[in-house]
C-alpha cells in the first residue's frame, strides 16, 4: 500500500475516487460544500432526496459528479459533527478503506484528513489514517490453500491537507503510521501463527531475524541450560512439562547517541500455548491459548516500529518463551521453586504460570541497568472482567512511568487503566510453605499477579500492562489484534523526544 500527502481542490483530483464526509443531517464538510458548488448542487439534490443522511458509517458512491476530473465521489457518513472526535474519526477512515477496497477504485484522494477532530491536529489525523488503513487492509491467509483477494485493491491512498505548510508533517505522519502499523503487522502475523508452528525456537528465530537486518540490533538466546545456571528455577517449571524448550530472547537496539545512555526495557510473557498445566483448563476454547504469547508479540511489535523509526534511544526486548503443558515431568500444584532472585514461590495453580516465567525474566533484566522496564502479559482473566475488551489494565510502582503511559494510550487510541498496588493486597500471597504463593484467590486477581511481579522489580523503575482483554478477539473475528503495539510505540517515540530536547 502507497500513501502519500497533497494540497489541492477536490474537483481538479485525477483519481479514481475521492472521499468526502457528510455530517446529520446531510450536510456536507467544508470540502464537500467546495465539490457540491463547482458541481453546481448535484451532490446537495442527491443529499435532499434523502440517499444518505450522515448517520456514522453510511455511504453513498457517487459516479461522474458533473464539472470534476474524478471517476467516482465517495461520501460517507460521519455522525454529529459536535461529537466527532477520536472514536469516530478513526471508525469513519476504516469504513472509507473497506468501501474502496470493495469498488474496484486502485487509488483515491482522501479529503477525511481535513475533517475538524477535537483537540487533534494533521499529524494526528494522518498517522491514524494510515494505521487504520493497515488495519483494515491486514490479512492472515498464510496458512490457507486458496486465498480469496480483492480483484482491483485498494494500492494507493492519498491524503489531502489543505495547506502547503502541511505537507512536510503529513510526510512524518505516514512513516510514523506506517511504522505503527508494520509493529501491529509484526505482532498480528506473531499471534495468529499456530502453536505447532509458533513455539519458542520460532520466536527466538523471528528475533535472530531482526538482528540479522540491522547492524544497530544484537541478538542473545538464553537456553534452559544458562537459565538453570542462573538459578531460574520459576521460568524452569513452567517449561519442563513440554518437549519444546524455553528460552529467554533477547533484543538490544542501540539508537542512542551515546551507548551507555541506560536503556528502556520491554519484557514480553511468551507463552506459546498455554493448557493451565496440571491444572489443566477446560477444552471449550482453548484453541485460542495459542495467543497467551500476546504479551510478546506485543514487544516484538513494538521494537519493531521503533527501530524501523531509527529512534535515538536504547531499548532491550526480553521475551519469556514456554509452552506449559501437562505431563509426567511438569510442574505440581505444591511444588516450590527458588526463582533467580532468591525467593521461594510456592504453585498454587501451574495455569498462573505467566508470573513465573516473567518473575524470572525481570531479574534478568536487571543486567541492563534500565531506565524502565515495562512488562506486557495476557496474564489475568480477571483482567478481563474488570477492564473487557476495551483498556488494557496498567499497575505500576512508579507514578511518572504510569503517566506517560496513560498518556501515550489516549494519544494512540490504545487505551490502558492504572489498577492500584496497595501494600494490602500482598497479604493475599502469603502461604506456610514459601515466600509467596503463586495465586492470590480469586479477589483483586488482576491486582495480586501484580502484586506478585512488584516484589521482583525493586531496582529499577517498573510498570505492568496486562492484555488479556486487549491482545485478540474472539468468536467470528478472533484473531490477534496488535494491541499494545500502539501505546508502547507511542510511548518510545515520546521517550525519544524528550531525551533529543
Amino acid at each position: 500500500m502507497e500513501f502519500s500527502v497533497k494540497s489541492g481542490s477536490p474537483e481538479k483530483q485525477r483519481s479514481a475516487c475521492i472521499v468526502i464526509g457528510v455530517f446529520e443531517p446531510r450536510k456536507l464538510s467544508q470540502v464537500g460544500e467546495q465539490l457540491d458548488e463547482v458541481s453546481e448542487g448535484y451532490i446537495s439534490n442527491i443529499l435532499r432526496r434523502g440517499d444518505l443522511e450522515g448517520k456514522l458509517g453510511q455511504v453513498l458512491l457517487l459516479h461522474n459528479v458533473p464539472n470534476t476530473l474524478c471517476d467516482r465521489v465517495l461520501l460517507i457518513g460521519c455522525g454529529k459533527e459536535r461529537d466527532f472526535g477520536d472514536s469516530q474519526y478513526k471508525k469513519v477512515m476504516a469504513k472509507a478503506i473497506t468501501t474502496l477496497n470493495e469498488t474496484g477504485s486502485m487509488e483515491a484522494v482522501c479529503f477525511l484528513s481535513e475533517l475538524n477532530v477535537k483537540g487533534r491536529d494533521i499529524y494526528w489525523k494522518v498517522k491514524h489514517a494510515v494505521e487504520a488503513t493497515q488495519d483494515c487492509l491486514y490479512t492472515f491467509d498464510t496458512l490457507k490453500s486458496k486465498t480469496d483477494t480483492a480483484r482491483r485493491p485498494l494500492r494507493k491512498l492519498i491524503f489531502n491537507v489543505t495547506t502547503r505548510r502541511d505537507l512536510t508533517l503529513g510526510e512524518q505522519a505516514i512513516s510514523a503510521g506506517l511504522a505503527v502499523a508494520e509493529g501491529v503487522k509484526f505482532a498480528k502475523d506473531l499471534g495468529n501463527m499456530p502453536p505447532n508452528i509458533c513455539h519458542p525456537t520460532y520466536l527466538a528465530e523471528q528475533a535472530e531475524k531482526i538482528a540479522a537486518e540491522n547492524d544497530k540490533i544484537d541478538c542473545n538466546i538464553l537456553e534452559e541450560e544458562d537459565m538453570r545456571e542462573l538459578g531460574m528455577g520459576a521460568f524452569l517449571a513452567v517449561s519442563q512439562g513440554s518437549a519444546q524448550p524455553g528460552k529467554l530472547i533477547c533484543l538490544e537496539y542501540k539508537g542512542a547517541t551515546d551507548p551507555n545512555q541506560q536503556p528502556i526495557v520491554l519484557v514480553g510473557k511468551g507463552l506459546t500455548f498455554d493448557s493451565g498445566g496440571i491444572s489443566i483448563k477446560p477444552s471449550e476454547g482453548m484453541d485460542e491459548m495459542k495467543f497467551d504469547m500476546g504479551g510478546s508479540a506485543g514487544v516484538f511489535g513494538a521494537f519493531v516500529a521503533a527501530t524501523q523509526l531509527d529512534l535515538p534511544i536504547n531499548l532491550v526486548m526480553a521475551v519469556a518463551a514456554a509452552e506449559n503443558m501437562p505431563s509426567g515431568n511438569a510442574c505440581r500444584p505444591g511444588d516450590v521453586v527458588t526463582t533467580m532472585s532468591g525467593q521461594t514461590v510456592e504453585i498454587l495453580n501451574t495455569d498462573a504460570e505467566g508470573r513465573l516465567v516473567l518473575c524470572d525474566t525481570l531479574t534478568y533484566v536487571e543486567k541492563y541497568d534500565p531506565d524502565v522496564v515495562i512488562d506486557v502479559a495476557t496474564l489475568t482473566g480477571a483482567c478481563v472482567i474488570a477492564l473487557g475488551a476495551h483498556a488494557s489494565g496498567l499497575l505500576s510502582t512508579h507514578n511518572p512511568l504510569a503517566h506517560d503511559l496513560l498518556n501515550a494510550g489516549e494519544a494512540a487510541g490504545d487505551r490502558a487503566w492504572r489498577l492500584p498496588l496497595w501494600d494490602e493486597y500482598q497479604e493475599q500471597l502469603n502461604t506456610n510453605f514459601a515466600d509467596m504463593a503463586n495465586i492470590g484467590g480469586r479477589p483483586a486477581g488482576t491486582i495480586t499477579a501484580g502484586c506478585f511481579l512488584a516484589r521482583y522489580t525493586k531496582k529499577y523503575h517498573w510498570a505492568h500492562l496486562d492484555v488479556a482483554g486487549t491482545a485478540w478477539k474472539s468468536g467470528k473475528a478472533k484473531g490477534s489484534t496488535g494491541r499494545p503495539v500502539p501505546l508502547l510505540t507511542q510511548y518510545l517515540i515520546d521517550r525519544s523526544q524528550s531525551k533529543s530536547a
